[in-house]
């Protein structure tokens, strides 16, 4: 976000012309499919201040109604683009953050961040509700598909740099969401009580929100739950108090949906909805989403006396700044022309970063197909499925449901279509096998074995589907749903080779899937071209380099299972589960081989405030070049508070053709080793330390550092 003195001063003008009314309704945020159709009418006469879900020409509607107020303030406009404008249909739609994750690759993120803003802003929107800072840490919550992962200090990388993309040019504001602790509740159950201290959200939560804050991000929206009983959207302390004055972000708060009037009706937390809009403000709460009764009430606790003008002259004037910052209020706003919507440009940047977003966990050699098959079978309900490949948060979920009917206008590839695509001189048959929730009939099995039987190599395509990923669709049990299993059971039991390949939005539970696969690849929820990019790493067209942003648990009653925990655990295990994630963050197999010499440190003794240079030698040992993650961590090893046994500080993507060394340098920050004490104080403490280079937490190497008074 843009800030100059000119716009302070214009503003400040504004202010003093504006009614309270006026100033309530900038306060505003309605949604069309939220309300009666004349509650929704009603504030587009009043000049509400925000709309949410209004596309296109609908969009240019409600802002023409604007210009017939006596402000002329315009509004600002809204959108849920979580990968990319998804919520219109013949938007690119890219991967998941959750699978986008898996590239590590701020720079390309950055890119993807760009080219959705020109795409929401040449549909005359301004707004983005993006990125999610959440962490992933329990893998049963709904929401895990829309995290960057589980671990703060890539969350916190990737959404400084996704929101350095979408807010460069100024075409749309970011927002940072959900603040703060919310992926953390109580079993995982969306929207409900977190119990952690102030110093966890620290130590855990807070670093990412710093990171994209002082990336420029304008907006910051409330999350629906609550931090030990108290809710956010009335969490004083961290709105206020951290949020605004510690991390001086000077945007708006937005609330979540309906949260004002859920500090009543769901959390109980105030007696009447007045009490709750004198709360929501008071908090630090700039703008109320949906909640439309707010209006009326401000209004009167106002007239009152019970709410103050100050606290209401303070949430316009961070609106109009964000308004100011877009260009809103010029005759000549910036918008791209329509045509970059699903643009060729654009398409390159989804493919570029849908390949880096692939992870191979598991390969026998089979990868990549040498020859090129004869016949390829082509078993799973998963295999051409574009909703699974979507995911939540697209036109077929977000707002208005899709008919059942209902067809992409981009061009897009489930795994089928890719497969045929880039296999052309290949027989390519498809049978279902089964469904992914409930009963399939031996029919569905008894096709798909046949069609097994009679092929050169079977593509197995299995995961979840939407019904099990999202808002308040939390999942008890993460093993694989339905018959899917027993399905792959089986075709490995033809004696074929056997390539599974996941569409899913969480990590899953995967049993024996794992032994009865010849090689295994993960995509997440791949958008357009998830299915092209599998097809194309199946055929060796390139060396697969993504890694996991979230480690996978062994079974579900092994959640959570985040790497970077404390130690003092009495047992290294649970008694009837194999000790360890099945897959652990930052792992993810090559085509090639990569070997790790010659780990140094720039000096072996630093104080605060130091840089110091880590470096690595990293010979690419097979035939394929390839591009490899290096991964840095570090442990201190004696502490005043509990701190985890390694945490990342630090990650490089480097290019290393076959049989070359490359020497890499990555810079160390001394202050990063710094911990959140027992008084919530962020303090570098002397002692010893490990920091470890590798390329998984598996093959980590070790130099000692000591850091002095």
């Amino acid at each position: 976000m843009k800030i100059s003195m000119a716009y302070e001063a214009r503003i400040s003008e504004i202010l003093a012309e504006m009614t309270l009314e006026e100033k309530i309704a900038q306060m505003q945020q309605v949604s069309p499919e939220s309300f009666r159709p004349e509650v929704f009418e009603n504030f587009r006469k009043l000049g509400g201040g925000s709309f949410l879900h209004v596309l296109g020409k609908d969009a240019d509607a409600v802002r023409a109604d604007a210009e017939n107020t006596r402000m002329k303030i315009p509004p600002i406009f809204g959108i849920d683009a979580i990968h990319g404008h998804s919520l219109l249909n013949g938007a690119v739609i890219y991967p998941s953050q959750l699978a986008m994750a898996c590239s590590w690759n701020p720079s390309l993120i950055k890119k993807m961040g760009k080219a959705t803003a020109e795409e929401v802003n040449a549909d005359g929107l301004d707004w983005v509700f993006s990125p999610v800072l959440c962490i992933g840490r329990d893998t049963r919550w709904g929401r895990v598909d829309e995290t960057f992962g589980e671990d703060p200090y890539l969350v916190g990388t990737l959404a400084a740099a996704i929101t350095e993309g979408y807010e460069e040019d100024g075409l749309v504001a970011a927002c940072l969401k959900h603040y703060i602790g919310y992926g953390e509740e109580t079993g995982a159950r969306d929207a409900y009580d977190t119990e952690i201290s102030m110093r966890k959200i620290r130590e855990v939560f807070l670093p990412p929100f710093r990171r994209a804050v002082e990336a420029g991000a304008s907006t910051v929206m409330t999350a629906y739950g609550s931090i030990s009983g108290v809710p956010m959207t009335a969490h004083r302390q961290l709105l206020r108090e951290v949020l605004k004055d510690e991390l001086g972000f000077d945007g708006f708060v937005v609330t979540d949906w309906y949260n004002v009037g859920s500090l009543r009706t769901k959390q109980k937390a105030v007696e009447s909805f007045a009490d709750g809009v004198r709360v929501t403000v008071e908090s630090g709460n700039d703008m109320s989403m949906n909640s439309y009764q707010f209006y009326e009430h401000a209004i009167r606790l106002v007239k009152e006396g019970k709410l103050s003008m100050e606290l209401i002259d303070e949430a316009v004037r961070r609106i109009l700044r964000v308004k100011f910052s877009l260009g809103l209020f010029d005759e000549n706003k910036k918008r791209m022309p329509k045509e970059c919507i699903g643009s060729k440009e654009h398409i390159e940047i989804n493919h570029a970063l849908t390949c880096e977003s692939l992870v191979l966990l598991e390969n026998n050699g089979v990868l990549p197909l040498k020859e090129t098959p004869k016949k390829i079978a082509v078993v799973g309900p998963n295999a051409d499925d574009i909703r699974a490949q979507y995911g939540d948060w697209t036109f077929f979920s977000h707002p208005n449901r899709a008919p059942e009917d209902t067809m992409p206008k981009g061009d897009y590839y489930t795994v089928l279509r890719g497969l045929k695509t880039v296999f052309a001189d290949s027989e390519v048959a498809y049978a279902k096998g089964c469904d992914v929730m409930g009963y399939s009939a031996d029919t569905m099995m008894n096709e798909a074995i046949a069609l097994a039987e009679d092929a050169d190599v079977v593509i197995a395509v299995i995961g979840d589907i939407l019904a099990q990923n999202g808002e308040g669709k939390d999942r008890a049990v993460l093993e694989l749903s339905g018959r899917q299993g027993e399905l792959i059971r089986k075709l490995k039991a033809t004696g074929k080779p056997v390539i599974t390949v996941l569409v899913n939005g969480k990590p899953l539970c995967l049993g024996d899937v794992i032994e009865n696969s010849d090689a295994l690849i993960e995509t997440f929820n791949g958008g357009d071209l998830g299915g092209l990019c599998a097809a194309e790493m199946i055929a060796g067209k390139f060396n697969p380099s993504g890694k996991l942003p979230i480690s996978f648990p062994r079974a579900s009653g092994q959640v959570p299972c985040y790497y970077n925990q404390y130690a003092g655990w009495h047992a290294t295990k649970y008694m009837d589960v194999d000790e360890g994630s099945r897959y652990d963050f930052g792992y993810g197999l090559s085509y090639t081989n990569y070997e790790y010499k010659n780990l140094a440190i720039s000096a072996d003794t630093a104080k605060a405030g130091d840089v110091l240079t880590v470096s690595v030698d990293i010979t690419n040992t097979g035939d394929m070049d390839g591009a490899e993650i290096v991964e840095m961590y570090y442990n201190d090893l004696y502490s005043s508070v509990l701190t985890p046994t390694r945490q990342l500080c630090g990650f490089t993507k480097v290019f290393v053709g076959a049989g070359e060394t490359v020497h890499v340098e990555l810079p160390l920050a001394v202050n990063d080793l710094s911990l959140v004490n027992a008084n919530c104080e962020t303090v570098l403490e002397p002692g010893d330390f490990e920091i470890m280079v590798g390329g998984s937490l598996a093959t980590l190497q070790t130099v000692a550092l000591k850091i002095t008074e």
